[in-house]
């Protein structure tokens, strides 16, 4: 039987060239593959340097002129149709400008709170259920509907909450809230005047929507790859169906599902067209409840961006390059306490009973 390297020298027979040894060696050893992979795989690392180094190098005159007060501050100020060109500490720009970006820090960072806490149960539980409670064919039908509700464009999902979602909320579910909530912390920031369905709370809701079938389709998945034996084995020790799910389901999938977490939290914090739409992009304030209007960081981006090409100093553009730094960096720290969740989580020992 012929050798690999046999049959590529027959295949430079009689009529076609003989393949050079090197070529020949390396097709045989699988060299050529391995250094293709091998660039393949560097690439995603490459691109996020690249853009970390874009972003820097646009936003270092910013960074400059804004210092830290761009963390602790909600001004934003892009100066007015009077302003003159400046130079301050080696920085051109208009005169009378000034930002702050704490707002948008706050309503990020928040709204995908909102998000997170209302989708997270509901995923893992639709999993579970579709998983262990509904006919093979049913959840077959119910899991395709849920992929294609995370394939509807954020523009749909945006305009659904700012025309219907939102309003209906403002009118029969926000003041019911708002009526039976104390005066007190907490509780207070659900109290007040409810809006007309443009705020966090409307914004967040529309996030966990976004985002709950991009979660509770990886769970799904995850949840079924756990073995059946550890799960019989648990209830034949005396837990009940609640407990071998708590005890042994999630464990075993545990770093997974912190995964699937992670993937929608990063949808949620870099979400900008929905989040536009349905905010009511109150620029550089904080809503005094949670109902109120607010903005992101990646709203804010969008929102502004067409203003400051118009700027003829490029410093609106620079503090932008400096918003999206910020928000590159809430992104890569998020999931490097991801990294470390999952490395607890899979290293935990699954229980074998509940003891006597």
């Amino acid at each position: 039987m012929a050798t690999p390297a046999q049959s590529l020298e027959q295949a430079g027979g009689a009529g076609h060239a003989p393949l050079p040894r090197r070529l020949r060696a390396a097709l045989t050893s699988g060299g050529v593959v391995g250094r293709v992979g091998f660039v393949f795989a560097l690439l995603p690392a490459l691109a996020l340097i690249f853009v970390l180094v874009v972003l820097l190098v646009e936003a270092i005159p910013a960074l400059r002129f804004n210092g830290w007060g761009f963390f602790t501050k909600g001004a934003w100020n892009v100066g007015g149709y009077s302003s003159t060109l400046t130079t301050s500490g080696g920085v051109e720009h208009l005169t009378g400008q000034q930002f702050g970006v704490l707002p948008e820090i706050i309503g990020t960072v928040v709204s995908s709170a909102i998000a997170l806490i209302i989708a997270v149960p509901v995923s893992i539980g639709a999993a579970l259920v579709i998983v262990d409670r509904l006919p093979r064919r049913l959840a077959s039908v119910v899991g395709g509907f849920m992929e294609l509700l995370a394939g509807v464009p954020s523009v749909v999902v945006g305009l659904w909450g700012a025309l219907t979602f939102g309003p209906f909320l403002a009118h029969h579910i926000y003041p019911h809230i708002a009526s039976v909530m104390p005066d007190v912390p907490p509780f207070k920031y659900f109290a007040g005047s409810t809006g007309n369905g443009e705020g966090m709370l409307t914004s967040g809701l529309v996030l966990s929507v976004m985002i709950i079938p991009i979660v509770a389709a990886t769970c799904r998945d995850l949840i079924r790859q756990v073995p059946i034996l550890p799960q019989e084995g648990a209830i034949a020790l005396g837990m009940s169906e609640f407990e071998t799910t708590r005890r042994v389901t999630l464990p075993w999938v545990g770093a997974g599902i912190v995964g699937a977490v992670v993937l929608g939290l990063g949808r949620a914090l870099g979400e900008t067209i929905a989040v536009a739409m349905v905010s009511g992009y109150a620029l550089g304030a904080v809503p005094g409840n949670i109902y109120g209007s607010f903005t992101t960081i990646a709203a804010t981006i969008v929102n502004q961006l067409d203003s400051a090409f118009g700027d003829p100093s490029k410093f609106q553009v620079r503090t932008l390059a400096e918003l999206a730094l910020v928000l590159m960096v809430i992104t890569l720290s998020t999931n490097v306490v991801a990294r470390f969740m999952v490395r607890k989580v899979s290293g935990t020992a699954l229980p074998v009973g509940r003891g006597l």
